[in-house]
């Protein structure tokens, strides 16, 4: 059994959809529109959608129904993979387990892509809708704490990559996973996330985030390549072992299949 002391870093993605409620209840006070109709009015009058697509509702309005974690130890190999709250998806345990791991695990760094831009904000505005307290991660005590943007205690890979927001990483999570020859993106995307819940298909949003997560462990990987806290080849072969650890559990979750009938090998060369 995995000691608590054993994991360092915290490897974690979010699903969401909007509340039309509460977008009905502060944006169009007053007018008494349904969840849905708030929705659909939103879409109609947002300027910067795109043709095609639905307008994307802010994080302010947005409820997690996917929290995907990874526990990851000192040496950077996978100790842990699970979708918080299964098989219910209930998102004030969710976003509970997912502070308490937090706090729980003292010595662990969060990693994430696009976190601090979205997943972290998310996860603390629903802390702050269902009263849930995580002192490590809230408290002001900590001048280098998680909450400043340069620190160790977080990494978001994003702005690591993209020298905190100097240029715009065009393909994002997706083109990098690509690029190390893991899935990415396998038919499903963040857009097609209020489709699903709609339908009830919690279960294939929660697996769609388990794969953003390995993706993100992967990347992350990789990243530790380029700082030299991890050679090469050791890098590879933490790529190779994780691959045998995900084909074991793959009888207790099923998500896993469709990972690895994708996972691909690293090719380097360029136009391949």
């Amino acid at each position: 059994m995995t000691k608590v002391g054993e994991t360092a870093y915290i490897v974690y993605d979010t699903e969401s959809v909007a509340d039309g409620a509460l977008l009905s209840r502060v944006k169009y006070a007053g007018e008494e529109l349904s969840p849905a109709d708030a929705l659909a009015r939103f879409d109609e009058e947002s300027p910067s959608k795109k043709p095609g697509q639905s307008a994307f509702v802010p994080v302010t309005f947005q409820v997690p129904v996917g929290i995907g974690v990874a526990r990851v130890d000192s040496n950077f190999r996978l100790l842990d993979l699970v979708a918080l709250d299964a098989p219910e998806f209930r998102p004030a345990e969710m976003v509970k387990a997912f502070w308490k791991g937090v706090e729980v695990y003292t010595s662990a760094s969060l990693v994430d892509f696009n976190g601090r831009g979205f997943d972290l904000p998310l996860l603390s505005l629903s802390a702050f809708r269902f009263g849930i307290s995580c002192p490590r991660y809230f408290s002001d005590s900590d001048r280098w704490g998680f909450r400043y943007r340069f620190t160790a205690k977080h990494i978001d890979l994003m702005e690591w990559l993209t020298e905190y927001g100097a240029f715009r990483l065009n393909g994002g999570l997706n083109l990098l996973a690509k690029v190390l020859g893991k899935p990415g993106k396998m038919g499903t995307s963040g857009g097609d996330v209020a489709e699903l819940y709609a339908a009830g298909k919690v279960q294939e949003i929660n697996d769609y985030c388990l794969h953003d997560v390995l993706d993100t462990y992967f990347v992350f990987l990789r990243t530790r390549v380029l700082t030299g806290d991890l050679p090469l080849e050791d890098e590879q072969r933490l790529v190779a072992d994780a691959k045998e650890w995900l084909a074991a559990r793959v009888e207790t979750t099923p998500a896993l299949a469709q990972y690895l009938e994708n996972f691909g090998a690293w090719e380097a060369e360029p136009f391949v």
